[in-house]
């Protein structure tokens, strides 16, 4: 397997990190294996992403790569982007997580859609708990909209990027999604 490279990059959120791989042919030269949203900062960041790839230093992204930066740029800044055509590479994640962030990727932009849902999009509805477990292990959120899929009854569910809730909630509402993040004080959700 080819080795990974990573690059930092500012946006209106924060420094993101963006990992990939070469890819298999000149339709897709290069995927994406893993994407970091902002940390608390730069330097939280930077470690995140190197750590997740195995890289210690940041490499200049090729062209394919930095068109991808500037779409993500852009749909952090509110000129929303479908990042549904962005070759991914899931070899990190194992087949399940594979299989859930595969049905994410299908999510339309301001949509949003239950654990549930989304398990039973592959024939298996009881496996919402299983399904919000994997979309923790997305190795690349943002680009799979992980951010998209909410717990039963429009509440937020959990969200693995800094800033949880609040950073779900903003992705969201660039996409112009209604979300009620009032917490359930009996359950704490």
């Amino acid at each position: 397997m080819k080795q990974l490279s990573y690059a930092l990059f500012d946006t209106p959120l924060g420094s993101c990190g963006i990992a990939w791989r070469e890819g298999t042919g000149p339709a897709a030269p290069y995927a994406v294996a893993f994407f970091q949203l902002p940390e608390s900062t730069l330097e939280h960041t930077a470690s995140r992403i190197a750590k997740s790839c195995g890289v210690t230093k940041p490499s200049a992204p090729p062209e394919q790569i930095a068109h991808i930066i500037f779409r993500v740029r852009k749909h952090l800044d509110g000129d929303i982007q479908n990042f549904r055509d962005v070759p991914v590479d899931l070899n990190s994640a194992g087949p399940f997580v594979q299989r859930v962030c595969e049905a994410a990727r299908d999510i339309p932009m301001g949509k949003t859609v239950t654990y549930a849902d989304l398990a039973g999009s592959f024939g298996r509805p009881s496996l919402a708990r299983a399904v919000g477990r994997a979309l923790g292990r997305n190795p690349i959120p943002l680009i799979i909209p992980c951010h998209r899929v909410m717990a039963a009854h429009g509440k937020p569910g959990g969200f693995s990027a800094y800033g949880g809730r609040a950073t779900k909630a903003k992705l969201l509402a660039l996409e112009g999604a209604v979300v009620n993040l009032c917490l359930d004080l009996s359950t704490g959700l």
